[in-house]
């Protein structure tokens, strides 16, 4: 066993892996800050609101808003991780301790890696209650909660082993460039299992998108309803494709230079663009709440009725036409004939 350096600075790791410590604050440290400080700031605020909504609303208490409110939960604490990482950065990062060092990169893996499962979780949720033929899954509420304590587990195993073994404090060769601390194996293991999650829900979503096409199209031929069945299946096209292409832009530019910098790769120049592309990784923590909430009607409702009682507390009549002009908005129901159910294309 090769030896340990546990008593080394950060400047010492940092030099070691050839990444600048800078000593005073740069235009660039400034510009990624203050993006990371608006970034954040918004993820708290529209998550809170989703969480929000759920708990007040009744009709939210199924184990698609669970998940969903889990998802709220994970990106929430993906916003005060990075809102960490923003007081932590820049010429601040010399000054941490490495059980500091630790914790900020703990606190961005956990709650990333929470969001990331818990996205996985809802494909598959929205899997069953679509071939179940039902609006919501009939899931118990224990196994929706043994499911929400297994993601919060795997997330919190993935993002403390780095502090306690998964390091190369003892083995400096293997050390990563972007995360000076971390071994380079557990940044590729990190991109590849976000890189499944990606094909797992493509396979899911696939699945949904050809099952519900089919029922749909059935019905057409029988009551004669093509320009209906069009509009349908193009939602369903558009829902899918925001799912999957909000996923690939924000997290595939940063799994690919973690895999780069993972496989060792020393022509590439990952440390350019480290800090964007975390950045646009967090981004998809403001993104989930607007594909995964803002689409479904009720959600949309919930959230007018929330801002008016917040934002403008005016009289019963006031509030009694936010509610109504509110209700006004639909959403676009692929009917299912068999048993009269139908499904939201928003939830999927």
């Amino acid at each position: 066993m090769g030896q340990c350096y546990y008593n080394q600075t950060i400047g010492f790791f940092y030099n070691n892996s050839g990444k600048e410590l800078s000593s005073h604050w740069r235009p660039k440290d400034v510009v990624v800050v203050a993006l990371g400080l608006t970034v954040s700031v918004l993820v708290l605020l529209t998550n809170l609101l989703v969480i929000a909504a759920i708990a007040s609303n009744r009709r939210f208490h199924q184990p698609i808003y669970y998940l969903l409110g889990n998802l709220a939960a994970a990106d929430l604490f993906a916003g005060v991780a990075y809102l960490f990482l923003m007081f932590h950065t820049g010429p601040r990062t010399a000054r941490l301790s490495l059980e500091g060092w630790f914790v900020r990169q703990g606190l961005l893996d956990t709650s990333l890696t929470a969001s990331v499962a818990t996205l996985l979780a809802i494909a598959m949720e929205r899997h069953r209650s679509v071939m179940a033929v039902q609006l919501h899954s009939r899931l118990p509420r224990g196994r929706v909660v043994m499911l929400i304590v297994g993601v919060w587990v795997a997330a919190l195993g993935l993002g403390l082993l780095p502090a306690h073994s998964w390091h190369c404090l003892c083995a400096l060769d293997r050390c990563s460039r972007m995360a000076p601390l971390l071994s380079r194996s557990y940044l590729a293991v990190w991109s590849l299992s976000s890189l499944l999650v990606f094909l797992l829900m493509v396979a899911v979503y696939t699945r949904i998108f050809f099952y519900v096409r089919r029922r749909v199209q059935r019905m057409a031929e029988h009551v004669s309803c093509h320009p209906r069945y069009r509009e349908t299946t193009l939602s369903l096209v558009k829902t899918v494709v925001i799912i999957l292409g909000a996923f690939v832009v924000c997290w595939t530019p940063g799994q690919v230079v973690l895999l780069l910098d993972g496989l060792g790769c020393k022509s590439c120049n990952v440390l350019a663009v480290e800090k964007y592309f975390l950045l646009l990784a967090e981004a998809n923590s403001l993104v989930n709440a607007v594909v995964y909430s803002c689409r479904d009607a009720e959600m949309r409702r919930t959230f007018r009725r929330l801002l008016c009682c917040v934002c403008f507390r005016q009289s019963t009549h006031e509030s009694a036409r936010c509610a109504s002009s509110a209700q006004a908005s639909a959403s676009t129901r692929i009917m299912l004939p068999e048993n009269g159910h139908s499904l939201m294309d928003s939830t999927l």
